[in-house]
């Protein structure tokens, strides 16, 4: 039987209506890709694990980068790429998304990706700066026989589309376990009206932590937690929009997706890694130019429109989260091990 949505069973975050599909990909030119592992082996040996990317559009990011920001809730997380993105707030790659031991492989394949798509990356110009985010999967996966290849992540990028994105336990998403039970990839969106326009505000979570006594929504009725899952676990938010921003003001918008996690039930443990990135498609930077200013248009902050931002924000962040718990389905591991799906049942109070 099919998993749904959160909002489908009746319960509905904010009053900010939704996108069509409600979905990263309803902002114009994002497109999303999975790659799922699923693999028994021997010796109580399993494969539960894949990667995902999050494409800005569907040009050579390389050669057209977006504006974009990152911020760190909580740094226990083994990411690529921050530093740049921090530094020139600037995008020039995928996001792409893994397990913890996938990150080499999957920096690997997405910068083998690239280099092909752009041979002059590290010739007659400069070097890639590749973002890769990552959970730990360990309590169902394999991880230590590193199944994720640079192939991985070249098959992600090149199934991305901007359809709906499946969400649950795919791609990244597949070995993932959130408060106790099967998490992964959740996604949400929000539609801002002002004036003649409209703007977007997607989200896309690879959800992989807190207990199951900690998660608001449940009516504690008592499914029983994994005893061995003792790792204080992570997500990943990637939050998109085509609203005209800054990489000062998508970091802005990047820290109250912590009101969307505290929401769930997340205390940000000691050992999460609670990882932000955000990016603007509203406008594209080109690699080669030959202009010394750039003319930039920006949404002025002290207005309503901005805080409708920031609510939209909570609000995306806060469903894709619940999302990727209702869509995800029961799934076994490795030594045997049981993660079941959310059950049906809220409390909503």
């Amino acid at each position: 039987m099919a998993r749904t949505k959160m909002r489908e069973l009746g319960i509905q975050i904010g009053k900010l209506r939704t996108g069509e599909k409600n979905c990263i990909t309803d902002v114009k030119g994002v497109r999303v890709g999975h790659v799922t592992l699923q693999k028994d082996l021997p010796n109580g040996e399993a494969i539960r694990t894949g990667v995902t990317a999050i494409l800005p559009h569907s040009r050579n990011v390389f050669r057209e980068k977006v504006i974009a920001a990152s911020y760190v809730i909580n740094g226990f997380g083994k990411t690529t790429g921050l530093v740049q993105i921090d530094e020139l707030g600037q995008l020039e790659s995928p996001i792409m998304l893994t397990n913890t031991f996938g990150v080499p492989a999957v920096s690997q394949g997405t910068l083998q990706y690239m280099i092909h798509q752009s041979p002059e990356i590290g010739d007659t110009t400069g070097t890639i700066n590749v973002v890769v985010g990552e959970c730990n999967d360990s309590y169902l996966n394999s991880i230590r026989l590193f199944p994720i290849k640079p192939e991985h992540a070249v098959a992600a990028i090149e199934k991305a589309t901007d359809e709906q994105a499946e969400e649950g336990a795919v791609g990244a998403g597949t070995g993932m376990v959130c408060f106790g039970f099967k998490g992964g990839i959740g996604c949400s969106s929000r539609m801002i009206n002002f004036e003649t326009k409209t703007y977007t505000i997607g989200c896309l979570v690879l959800s992989n932590f807190g207990k199951q006594e900690d998660f608001r929504y449940w009516q504690n009725e008592g499914l029983e937690q994994p005893t061995e899952y003792l790792t204080d676990g992570s997500i990943i938010i990637v939050l998109a929009t085509d609203a005209p921003l800054s990489d000062r003001q998508l970091k802005r918008i990047a820290k109250r997706a912590t009101i969307g996690l505290g929401r769930t039930g997340s205390h940000i443990s000691h050992g999460s890694g609670d990882i932000v990135i955000v990016f603007s498609t509203a406008k594209t930077i080109d690699h080669f130019t030959d202009r010394f200013f750039e003319t930039k248009l920006e949404l002025r902050e002290d207005t309503t429109l901005m805080n409708q931002v920031f609510e939209a924000v909570s609000d995306v962040t806060e469903e894709a989260i619940l999302n990727s718990l209702t869509k995800a389905k029961t799934t076994t591991g490795r030594k045997g091990r049981l993660v079941k799906e959310l059950p049906y049942k809220f409390n909503n109070d």
